[in-house]
């Protein structure tokens, strides 16, 4: 090896690459250059300076790969002693993103048979976004709850989070409270990218996939050498977050570690009270991973810890207000995975997933002295309790993805046990396992029009699962012009929490229902836009109608006050649209105007009062994004409009609506960068408009107050916050 290199490095001629923007002629600083000898596939890494410029000794043609963050790779070959100055196209629209999931191979997201959302580290980045509800909230088609004890929860296409599949680089997340995963818990320090794909992809990812998949992608270290990273964030209501990361690669080896802290001190509109509706969190996670390249195989292990405490205190209590009740909720989340993937032929790759996850809950319960300050452990059993669990995926598919082919295929398994334990589960301890084969067919009838067909096979082990099949079609009249239809039919067996859990704490009561049906659905989708180009200025519009008919749909309903259990529906529906127009004149400033219309209609079963009409609420959103020329500045705008929204809730065995009323939400942040971009430092308003409590109005009683489970608590109000960025990066020549 060291020979080669002599031979490459030493005994070469000089060869100068100059790297600029394409669109306005600006030299591009930092840009990764590889030069691959085609002979022994050895390589040699440079950077480009302050100038975009890159020097390399070479003796023979090399293969040239050139990338940067927001640019599309440069692939090309060069021989020695000739310079060479490369345009890279910038990554303007996020259809030129490369996209992973549910994909035969990564590919482009405009070349993809499904309409993929991509939110990149840039998006993050001027978001502050520290978990994944903050990303998400400004989203026009999308709906972000918040709860002060479980969290934040989604709903997508007027269906909510325990319809959406959440996933980690492809393994789904476990640990739903009432259903849904608590955003709040899912950090954004290590992710690279998200990539969302709304409607059914149930032939794909299965359960939990019926109104589409969240499939967060993290970091992984593609340059030699050594990378490192700390990042501090404050806001002022009382959150302070550290994290720090640590990576190093050479050829064949990859390696990185990311640990952090975060901190929320609690928050209530009413200072007055004890108990918070936002009640005090500490966070501590690590992720890990290690990259093995033998050749074109590829072997990765990797792993993630995480682990909460909540403080939910109790108000005093009577007569001598000297005494309270304090729970602690201790939460605890792990991932361990292995996966591989390489060629078996020129064009078919075989890939295999095997991973490990956990999730514990622990309850606690004091009395405390307020005089004295000292605790004792409650009397009552009822106040104390650990549920937990587990799940282990194993998954392979094959694919054959050709591009010259007229047919490809996406075929393979997946097995998915998972068990649960705790004395609030029923009989103390259950268990559901899934086992499924799926397959996808993917012709390329032209250039202009593809269709896919899928088809999955499921046994699980307590319901009686139907064929699930899907269709997928693609026509591109042109390269500006673009069209997708999809149609899957969807099956969901209920979770062992809504099944047999139960969860009391002095906010919310949860139980489990075991006579619950299993949901079935049949899911259209129809997406259609269209992308101009002139100098630098880039015009797209894209709209997208939904119509969604779920079967024995399992929801939430409030029996009395704050006690919850699980129902289902006959029949719920939900249609609707959705559309986003882009503007964007680079690299000056970028345009993003976001609606959403969605209706739902709930049948209820035939002993209660049927609801049968669509109740609809309508959201958009305005994204600004300003960076002046040969600038590290930004500033960034981001609004959106939360229309009335109606909610059933059952009241002394009736059903009452309640319609939460709108608001709107805006934020506003700063960022410059200094020292070549390696240190960052931003600052914002966060809910610029103040919004606390969201009033409840309708129902049995009209006006609701917070004590019948009618008000809303949105936020936290106005809030300030600084955010620094540190960067070290060390290229291995």
């Amino acid at each position: 090896m060291m020979a080669v290199l002599l031979t490459l490095c030493v005994e070469g001629q000089r060869t100068v690459i100059t790297v600029v923007d394409a669109r306005n002629g600006e030299a591009v600083a930092f840009a990764h250059v590889c030069a691959e000898s085609l002979k022994t596939k050895q390589q040699k890494h440079v950077l480009t300076d302050i100038q975009g410029k890159a020097v390399m000794d070479l003796t023979e043609t090399v293969k040239l790969a050139i990338s940067y963050i927001g640019y599309e790779t440069y692939l090309d070959t060069i021989v020695p002693g000739v310079s060479k100055k490369v345009f890279l196209i910038p990554t303007v629209h996020a259809m030129n993103e490369v996209v992973v999931t549910a994909q035969f191979t990564p590919e482009k997201a405009d070349k993809s048979i499904y309409k993929v959302n991509v939110i990149n580290s840039r998006e993050i980045q001027l978001k502050a976004a520290t978990n994944l509800s903050d990303l998400l909230k400004t989203q026009a088609n999308m709906r972000i709850s918040q709860s002060g004890v479980l969290g934040s929860t989604i709903i997508i296409q007027g269906l909510s989070g325990e319809h959406v599949k959440f996933l980690i680089d492809g393994v789904p997340m476990i640990g739903r409270m009432n259903g849904n995963i608590d955003l709040n818990q899912i950090n954004m320090n290590n992710i690279d990218h998200v990539e969302v794909i709304e409607g059914p992809m149930s032939v794909v990812y299965g359960s939990n996939a019926i109104a589409g998949v969240v499939n967060l992608i993290t970091k992984e270290n593609k340059l030699l050498g050594t990378n490192a990273l700390v990042d501090l964030y404050y806001e002022s209501v009382g959150q302070y977050n550290a994290v720090a990361s640590f990576e190093k690669s050479n050829r064949k080896q990859q390696f990185g570690l990311t640990g952090g802290r975060n901190f929320f001190g609690g928050y209530d509109a009413d200072k007055n009270k004890r108990s918070q509706q936002f009640i005090p969190r500490r966070q501590a996670f690590a992720d890990a991973y290690y990259v093995l390249r033998i050749k074109a195989l590829k072997l990765k292990l990797s792993g993630q810890y995480f682990d909460e405490l909540q403080q939910d205190k109790g108000d005093l209590i009577a007569p001598y207000y000297e005494l309270a009740f304090d729970s602690y909720f201790n939460t605890r989340r792990y991932l361990a995975k292995i996966e591989t993937n390489g060629p078996v032929s020129k064009n078919s790759y075989l890939n295999f997933v095997l991973s490990g996850s956990g999730y514990e809950r622990v309850k606690t319960t004091f009395l405390k002295d307020l005089t004295t300050l000292t605790e004792t452990r409650a009397s009552n059993p009822n106040y104390f309790d650990t549920t937990g669990f587990k799940s282990v995926l194993n998954r392979a598919w094959l694919t054959k993805g050709n591009p010259n082919s007229t047919m490809n295929y996406y075929l393979g398994y997946e097995i998915n046990y998972e068990s649960g334990k705790g004395k609030r589960i029923e009989g103390n301890e259950q268990s559901i396992s899934d086992y499924a084969a799926f397959m996808n067919v993917k012709y390329t009838i032209n250039k202009k029009f593809t269709a896919q067909p899928g088809l999955r096979a499921i046994y699980n082990s307590k319901y009686k699962a139907p064929l699930v099949y899907s269709m997928s079609i693609k026509y591109t009249p042109t390269e500006k012009i673009y069209s997708r239809f999809s149609y899957s039919r969807g099956f969901r067996a209920p979770s062992i929490k809504e099944l047999y859990l139960s969860f009391f704490d002095i906010s919310h009561a949860f139980s489990g229902n075991p006579d619950l049906k299993a949901e079935h659905s049949n899911n259209f989708n129809l997406n259609a836009g269209i992308n101009h180009e002139k100098s630098n200025l880039l015009l797209g519009a894209d709209v997208e109608f939904f119509y969604n008919i779920l079967q024995n749909v399992i929801t939430e309903a409030q029996i009395e006050g704050l006690s919850y259990t699980y129902i289902n529906l006959d029949i719920k529906k939900t249609h609707g649209f959705s559309g986003n127009i882009t503007i964007n004149h680079y690299p000056k400033y970028r345009f993003k105007i976001g609606f959403a219309r969605t209706g739902v209609l709930n049948n209820m079963e035939s002993n209660v009062e049927k609801v049968s009409e669509f109740k609809y609420w309508t959201d958009y959103s305005f994204d600004f994004v300003y960076k002046p020329f040969k600038s590290d500045f930004t500033a960034s705008v981001y609004f959106k409009h939360t229309g009335s929204t109606p909610r059933l809730v059952i009241e002394n065995g009736q059903i009452a609506e309640v319609v939460q009323g709108s608001y709107n939400t805006l934020d506003v942040s700063l960022a410059h960068g200094f020292l070549k971009n390696s240190l960052r430092i931003g600052t914002g308003i966060k809910n610029f408009f103040n919004n606390k409590i969201l009033p409840g109005v309708g129902g049995t009683g009209g006006a609701h107050s917070g004590g019948s489970g009618g008000d809303l608590a949105i936020d936290w109000g106005r809030t300030v916050f600084v955010k620094l960025t540190y960067t070290f990066n060390q290229i291995k020549k």
